[in-house]
């Protein structure tokens, strides 16, 4: 039998469900993703329909609800979501579900958060071909890709031995000319640097020189058809 890529994802997340779930409230209000939803709305309407792909335990879908949206969440792990599924009011559409063939018809959505959820995908052009099936035409797509100083890339590292990973090496500069290659426009984006390096020390750079020294980085996409 060959080795099931997305079986082994969600095992993994399964695995680590207790954990994420007793950082992530930090993760969403202080930490490294403390500016993603803000930056979300600056391109989003009141009451528009948006899907968190990969949501986890859902704090993130619940901080889009709180801005008012309409939200799904799907995430891939049976743990994580019930963990959304208790904590998320029910207006909350919550499915378990993988971001290389999303439950979802085609058009639904006016926008998709997608935070560190491609790295951890077998084909990820066929992932990001999938959120832009989903989004409609015109809209937005927010995408946290990690970038090259993110301690958690080590989980590639067995790869060198010969040894099957499931986490890929992707980097914020391959992702964006991939975005370019199936016509999604990138419209804004921000670096998020590792802890104990600020903002000032690469402002300055080029954005291929920014890319490489963040943390991660979220891009903004629009869906051009």
């Amino acid at each position: 039998m060959g080795f099931n890529w997305n079986g082994e994802v969600a095992k993994q997340w399964d695995e680590r469900a207790v954990t994420w779930n007793e950082r992530s409230k930090n993760m969403w209000e202080t930490g490294s993703r403390q500016a993603v939803i803000p930056f979300l709305c600056r391109f989003l309407s009141t009451n528009q329909h948006v899907l968190d792909i990969g949501c986890g335990d859902g704090y993130g879908a619940y901080k889009l609800y709180e801005q008012g949206y309409q939200v799904a969440a799907v995430d891939i792990s049976s743990v994580m979501v019930q963990y959304a599924k208790n904590k998320l009011p029910n207006s909350i559409h919550v499915l378990e579900g993988d971001v290389q063939k999303i439950p979802f018809s085609t058009n639904t959505f006016d926008a998709i958060m997608a935070m560190n959820v491609l790295e951890w995908t077998e084909n990820p052009k066929q992932a990001l071909q999938e959120l832009k099936r989903v989004v409609k035409e015109g809209g937005h797509i927010c995408v946290g890709i990690l970038g090259p100083t993110a301690g958690p890339r080590a989980n590639s590292y067995p790869r060198l031995h010969g040894e099957t990973v499931i986490c890929n090496t992707m980097m914020p500069w391959e992702f964006q000319q991939l975005c370019t290659d199936i016509d999604l426009e990138y419209v804004d984006g921000y670096g998020v640097p590792k802890q104990g390096v600020s903002k000032e020390m690469y402002n300055h750079l080029p954005l291929d020189l920014q890319q490489s020294l963040s943390f991660s980085w979220i891009f903004m996409l629009r869906n051009g058809g």
